[in-house]
């Protein structure tokens, strides 16, 4: 994450000023899409945030729906539709992903079991820097279209890798001076 190369300096937007993100392209169209947020939300409740599955679509743009469709112990399979627009168009997918949950190290690991992609997998994680109040929550992804899919949906839209991240830090409580927290 840390590549100067291939970080985008977003100190000039405030929305996204600590946000690295970096792209990766492999043979066959498929893209490791990454990025990495510092936020002094919690861990608690980022959490809470990214476990909040029936909800996601309602604070992450471009995710129109997000189902949670099984739950057995730390596996979640869920059923979420997104979409982008591309050149005037708009391009809609669904997924069923496979999630498991690992609070203790901070991760959601996910895979895809179904849907528009041939490949779909990545992680959410979130971990404390050392010596701060601090977490930096990392959203890795895998991801490889259909053949009717054009690969620009994925490489000209560099706002979208960021965005999950930064929604979520938007939906975490904020500490206060006071020591109160309040809804960003």
């Amino acid at each position: 994450m840390n590549n100067p190369q291939e970080s985008e300096d977003h100190s000039k937007n405030n929305d996204y000023r600590t946000i690295e993100q970096t792209m990766e392209k492999f043979s066959g169209g498929t893209r490791r899409l990454a990025a990495q947020l510092t936020t002094s939300a919690s861990f608690d409740s980022l959490w809470s945030v990214l476990t909040d599955y029936d909800r996601l679509n309602l604070y992450i743009p471009n995710l129109l729906s997000s189902k949670k469709i099984f739950q057995k112990g730390n596996n979640v399979h869920l059923k979420q539709v997104g979409a982008q627009d591309f050149l005037g168009m708009k391009f809609s997918a669904e997924v069923t992903i496979d999630l498991f949950e690992d609070r203790e190290l901070g991760l959601l690991r996910f895979n895809l079991i179904k849907g528009d992609f041939r490949k779909f997998e990545g992680s959410w994680k979130i971990q404390n820097i050392k010596n701060t109040s601090k977490n930096s929550l990392i959203y890795d992804l895998t991801v490889q279209g259909c053949q009717w899919m054009p690969i620009g949906v994925f490489k000209n839209s560099p706002k979208g890798i960021r965005t999950p991240v930064a929604s979520v830090k938007g939906r975490c409580p904020r500490p206060l001076d006071d020591g109160a927290r309040k809804l960003a």
